[in-house]
């Protein structure tokens, strides 16, 4: 067995503080505590995945138990038995439980009575619960109370990627260190490294690609890398790395948001055809539209956000961006960038990926073509003439004309402001209309009546109007009693309604 082939993630995994990579607060915090004799009986370790959380907890347990020196030290010799055989998960004192699979009070309580005895190898047992948040209720409650107050031997390292599910109760007992993701530049240089110790020639290019795709994981980055390798002999250039991760070319990428934003529906189509049939992963080209989005809206000369040299773009390609956001809207990119975040939970659902993908594209380019408020505002306005310029005949607008309670009752009623219609004829008197100025007794009350009334006739009339509302009623009748008068008065009516004893007229309808 000890000729079989060690994973790049286990072979190179840190070992010491000083090898562990894009964690320097935590490193200077841990090692400055051990220095001190300040060192807690509790630490919770979070971040994502392959940032070095179990890494960290092995490596302190080294520091507290290692032979090297008289007491705990921030540089474990890695030679001694203590730390050899906790490098090797081997040693008697130091446990490493995975909560995902002893998630009861009961396994709790076996751990905590064992925790009672004094360590047989090391200064301390050390407890490494992994993904502590798969714990239990009941295993967590098990677990307070030795927490907060441990036999002076023991020590507790905790490490979660999801800290929100563990209790504030347990939080609160605990040091909590919070692991970032490695920085791009980090993970290119610990890769070109291990290539140099595995006799690797792996390309800048692929580099890049290799340490954008790990997403701040150094462990996904290694086992990218390990693929890559396998997968090249070892020579692992651009295109194989990007064939691995079917993943188009950035200036693959860049050449079709330009064909999206030129409008040509057929042509970004078609390009979309050539991009799959070559073999591109269509989530990971959504993904490459949405980091070009983002980097074209921050190069955008509107934000000028400063310094953008950290985009992942050659040289050539960022001047392409320039070019392209010199006829492309803030607004345009906004748009674009909401549709695609919409459209990632529908390609993740989606049966058919292509289908999908070609409806997006459809999509994004009728929404770019579509003008922002602010424009649509601009060709409202009407533009001042030159002078000396004579300016072009524009067509009246069509006006009504009002002289009566009746005209305003059918203008109302035309216009489909039925909710105007209703209130006017049911609760105004009309006393006078002359001249754009209405007398008016309102029956009803709303204080909003005359203000959306007015707002409607100075618009359809193109006219200005007043409107007077006195205090006292003249007895005049609204519109409906107008009419109904008018129809009981009809000799067809009267001897309709004389047929039918208590007989009443409750609408009329106007064709």
């Amino acid at each position: 067995m000890d000729g079989n082939y060690t994973v790049l993630a286990r072979k190179y995994r840190s070992q010491d503080f000083q090898s562990l990579i894009g964690q320097d607060v935590l490193v200077k915090t841990l090692t400055t505590a051990i220095n001190t004799g300040r060192i807690a009986h509790a630490y919770i370790f979070t971040g994502i995945r392959g940032t070095g959380k179990t890494s960290t907890a092995r490596i302190l347990a080294k520091a507290l138990n290692c032979l090297s020196s008289d007491g705990p030290t921030a540089a474990p010799c890695g030679k001694c038995e203590n730390c050899r055989a906790i490098a090797a998960g081997q040693h008697i004192d130091v446990l490493e439980i995975d909560a995902a699979s002893h998630t009861g009070v009961d396994n709790m309580r076996e751990i905590l009575d064992a925790a009672q005895y004094r360590p047989t190898n090391g200064r301390y047992k050390v407890y490494i619960i992994d993904e502590v948040h798969m714990l239990s209720s009941s295993a967590f409650n098990a677990l307070l109370k030795t927490l907060e107050e441990p036999p002076a031997h023991v020590i507790f390292i905790l490490a979660t990627t999801e800290i929100r599910k563990v209790p504030v109760t347990i939080l609160s007992r605990c040091q909590r260190f919070d692991l970032v993701r490695v920085p791009v530049e980090t993970l290119k240089k610990h890769f070109a490294w291990i290539a140099e110790q595995e006799k690797v020639e792996l390309a800048d290019a692929a580099n890049e690609l290799l340490a954008r795709a790990a997403d701040g994981s150094v462990r996904d980055g290694l086992s990218l890398l390990d693929q890559a390798i396998a997968q090249t002999g070892g020579h692992v250039d651009e295109a194989a790395v990007m064939d691995m991760l079917k993943r188009a070319d950035r200036g693959v990428v860049v050449d079709f948001m330009q064909t999206i934003l030129s409008g040509n529906v057929s042509a970004a189509l078609a390009r979309a055809d050539e991009i799959y049939t070559n073999g591109a992963d269509l989530s990971m080209l959504l993904t490459d539209m949405m980091e070009w989005t983002h980097w074209a809206t921050r190069m955008h000369p509107v934000l000028r956000a400063g310094n953008n040299d950290s985009a992942p773009y050659t040289a050539d390609q960022r001047e392409r961006i320039n070019e392209i956001n010199k006829h492309v809207s803030l607004n345009t990119l906004s748009r674009l960038w909401q549709v695609m975040v919409a459209s990632v939970s529908e390609m993740a659902a989606a049966t058919n990926q292509k289908q999908c993908f070609d409806m997006l594209i459809i999509r994004m380019m009728h929404i770019a073509d579509m003008p922002s408020v602010s424009d649509i505002l601009k060709q409202s306005e009407r533009p001042t003439p030159a002078p000396g310029v004579a300016t072009p005949a524009t067509p009246k607008p069509n006006t009504i004309k009002i002289n009566s309670a009746a005209d305003l009752a059918d203008a109302l009623s035309n216009a489909r402001e039925m909710m105007l219609y209703s209130y006017f004829t049911k609760n105004i008197e009309v006393t006078t209309i002359a001249n754009n100025k209405i007398s008016y007794f309102d029956r009803g009350g709303d204080a909003d009546f005359q203000k959306k009334l007015i707002v409607w006739l100075n618009t359809k009339t193109g006219a200005n109007w007043k409107l007077e509302k006195i205090q006292e009623s003249h007895q005049d009748k609204t519109v409906r009693e107008q009419i109904q008068t008018e129809a009981e008065s009809d000799p067809m009516v009267a001897d309709a309604m004389s047929l039918f004893e208590g007989a009443e007229i409750v609408g009329i309808s106007k064709q």
